[in-house]
């Protein structure tokens, strides 16, 4: 690590700043990449519902398929250049689609295979960046650094769809995918000009592959914080994943709201994000990274039961105020949760440990929107978004039974507490 890192805030560290400007080029194309390609499979070749849906889901299923073997990859090859040869693979397939469009050869069989194995890179590359900012900063440092990369994220995701939609009217929907390919080629320069050297992997044995999987899988259930802190978030995004899938419905049909105000309501919680980001690193510092984990998280809680009391008159500030509660409070989490994997885990074992966790909390996002739309169709939108919202709030009940109410700073913590 760079010495100057270890004396200096995240801020002032230039290769860290290297670092934040390719994960902003990356989240900002992915972002836009979630608008962009369904837009350039309706306006450009007249998809019809199912296969936007399944354009949807080869998006993401990536994760689901590959996320436990990834991290045993990630764990025997160096971090940066994972990242850039993803970043790389992303621009090559990316760029295919106005290639492909310019030349009349642009078919919806096409753009299924573009979306799945561009979800297959963002999977390595989400890995990679997740295990690589240790070799950056400082222990101390890494609330802090996890908190800005955390703001970046939130940013994105609530920029990038008004953004995408900007360029497509522009640009057209092919052109505007190739924004997104030259984000993931300005994140390859940026990665490259990284000056402290990208360390060789750690984990030297390579082993059969189902091993290298349950070993991150069994570290992860060996520690008691970080069982407790993957309980909570899977109850908490299998509820929120609900929330989501209903949330267009209960506006639009439900509230009976106009297309402006329902699309302005759904960038609320995108602004709770980058609150959160914002404000992680400075509370961490001042109360501590562990307290300020837990105090969010139980603060954040109650905020999702306003969001079934949205009526379409003063009320409808419920759900802009759900939203960035929930946002705020998610942001905190991960940034505290980040950062204790990465100051608990061997270097050797943290690219398994952190795909381990996201296949355990992002797996069951699929089965929440589809238990959302399930309980809805029994008993009623208003009365799902309650019930769904009531798991959420009890969500963080599982760190009050672990180590965490007793910690002040994840700097100090120690494997398997």
């Amino acid at each position: 690590m760079d010495p100057y890192a270890m004396t200096t805030g995240v801020l002032r560290n230039p290769d860290f700043l290297r670092f934040l400007s390719s994960h902003a080029a990356n989240e900002l194309g992915a972002n836009i990449s979630r608008v962009a390609l369904p837009l350039v499979a309706v306006m450009t070749l007249h998809a019809g519902p199912a296969q936007v849906g399944l354009l949807s889901s080869l998006q993401t299923v990536a994760f689901l398929l590959l996320g436990l073997p990834a991290g045993v990859w990630v764990d025997r090859l160096r971090k940066r250049r994972v990242m850039m040869a993803s970043d790389l693979a992303r621009f090559v397939l990316l760029g295919s689609i106005p290639v492909a469009a310019g030349l009349d050869l642009l078919s919806i069989e096409l753009l299924f295979v573009v979306a799945l194995l561009a979800g297959v890179s963002q999977v390595f590359n989400d890995v990679a960046d997740s295990t690589y900012l240790p070799n950056l900063v400082s222990t101390t440092q890494l609330s802090d650094g996890n908190a800005k990369l955390e703001t970046v994220r939130a940013s994105a995701f609530l920029a990038g769809p008004g953004v995408g939609g900007a360029l497509v009217q522009l640009l057209g929907a092919p052109r505007t995918v190739l924004t997104t390919a030259l984000g993931a080629l300005a994140s390859v320069f940026f990665l490259s000009t990284v000056k402290v050297p990208d360390k060789p992997p750690a984990d030297t044995e390579r082993g059969p592959m189902l091993r290298g999987i349950k070993e991150g899988l069994a570290y992860v259930w060996q520690d008691r914080l970080m069982r407790a802190f993957g309980a909570s978030s899977a109850l908490g995004n299998l509820c929120v994943s609900g929330v989501l899938g209903l949330s267009v419905l209960f506006l639009a049909e439900t509230v009976k709201l106009a297309p402006g105000a329902v699309g302005a309501l759904l960038m609320s919680g995108g602004i709770g994000g980058v609150l959160g980001g914002l404000t992680g690193g400075w509370l961490s510092r001042r109360f501590g990274s562990a307290r300020t984990t837990l105090v969010a998280t139980a603060v954040g809680a109650p905020f999702g039961l306003l969001l079934p009391l949205t009526e379409p008159d003063w009320r409808v500030v419920c759900f802009a105020l759900a939203s960035m509660g929930i946002s705020w409070a998610a942001a905190m989490s991960n940034v505290g949760q980040s950062t204790y994997r990465q100051t608990v885990t061997p270097d050797h074992l943290l690219g398994r440990v952190n795909a381990s966790v996201r296949f355990v909390t992002w797996g069951v996002m699929p089965l929440g929107a589809l238990l959302g739309g399930i309980v809805a169709q029994q008993i009623g939108v208003r009365q799902a978004l309650w019930l769904l919202m009531v798991g959420r709030a009890v969500a963080f009940v599982p760190l009050l039974f672990s180590p965490l109410p007793r910690m002040r700073d994840f700097a100090d913590a120690r494997p398997h507490q």
